[in-house]
């Protein structure tokens, strides 16, 4: 259809729609589609509020004037938005309206001079050393059939480095243990992986298959490896919940749930001696600077020249 041919009216709300249902049959993930969905969502309500609600009304002032809500808006908490998350927010926006400029929509895209807030590079808050790894794997209590399937899922988190939706979206043939290997569908910008598995969580991973999953699963068996009590997918937000109950148990003095594994398991592999492009490799980092700040964490080795090589590192307390 050309633009000529298309409604002079054309409401914010349909052009979301349409934009999503573009990324669907483009080969975005349904997980992206449906973070652009809550981040537009935000931009509607917004715009409403000021009377807005037909794309050819939307202007570069009235964009601007979201973006300062952003900066402004407070959580239940108190605590302002990241700047992450105003510039994930701001995107969105950004991505929808030149799309719509793409489409023959608009005339001009009045989101193009949007300039989105520089982004801080945070470091992870903690990671667990191998010793605190362990003891939060020996928390589960694998006499029970749940408290075994919970030991596997910890065990395939720290072993394979996996994100929480990337292990909620296992199947049961995923895990090769001939190979040493999971296979990761869709995972961070819709791509696939294999990544190493170690053989003490392919073990485990064997014992909840085998003693455990034939009891939770539900007919049709959709195939999916780890399940809920009710055989169920299992739930993103109890997941996280679950994780950080074992951690805080295991590791008092640490905080963070599933991506507290992963943090942990980057740094340690470094502190090891890994090169990092095997690590972006195992992480699924498409951009080494994603890696980098693993190396920022990873402090054994510069302690160990610290103490060989500077005078304080050397001086025997008094």
């Amino acid at each position: 259809m050309s633009a000529a041919t298309l409604p002079v009216s054309y409401a914010l709300a349909d052009a979301v729609a349409d934009h999503l249902g573009w990324l669907l049959a483009h080969g975005y993930s349904p997980a992206t589609v449906h973070s652009r969905r809550f981040e537009l969502a935000n931009l509607c309500k917004f715009l409403a509020e000021l009377g807005i609600f037909e794309v050819g009304d939307v202007s570069f002032s009235a964009l601007e004037s979201y973006q300062r809500h952003q900066f402004h808006h407070r959580k239940a908490d108190g605590a302002p938005l990241s700047f992450r998350t105003q510039s994930h927010r701001l995107v969105a926006v950004k991505l929808l309206f030149a799309w719509l400029a793409r489409q023959g929509r608009l005339g001009f895209d009045p989101a193009a001079a949007i300039e989105l807030p520089k982004v801080e590079r945070r470091l992870p808050e903690s990671t667990l050393s191998a010793d605190e790894v362990e003891a939060v794997l020996a928390g589960p209590a694998v006499t029970t059939p749940l408290g075994l399937r919970d030991r596997a899922v910890l065990e395939v988190f720290y072993s394979s480095a996996l994100r929480r939706s990337e292990l909620i979206g296992l199947r049961l043939s995923d895990v090769d243990g001939a190979r040493g290997t999971v296979f990761v569908h869709q995972g961070k910008g819709a791509k696939d992986r294999y990544v190493p598995i170690g053989d003490r969580a392919v073990a485990w991973v064997r014992r909840y298959v085998d003693g455990v999953r034939p009891g939770l699963a539900k007919y049709p068996d959709a195939g999916v490896l780890f399940l809920s009590a009710s055989g169920e997918r299992l739930c993103a937000e109890w997941l996280t919940r679950t994780v950080r109950a074992y951690v805080k148990a295991g590791a008092p003095a640490k905080k963070g749930s599933c991506h507290l594994f992963r943090h942990s398991a980057a740094t340690l592999m470094l502190d090891g001696g890994a090169d990092i492009r095997y690590v972006a490799e195992y992480l699924g980092h498409e951009n080494l600077e994603s890696t980098k700040i693993y190396t920022r964490v990873s402090v054994e080795k510069l302690r160990a020249v610290h103490r060989a090589t500077h005078p304080a590192g050397r001086q025997v307390p008094m």
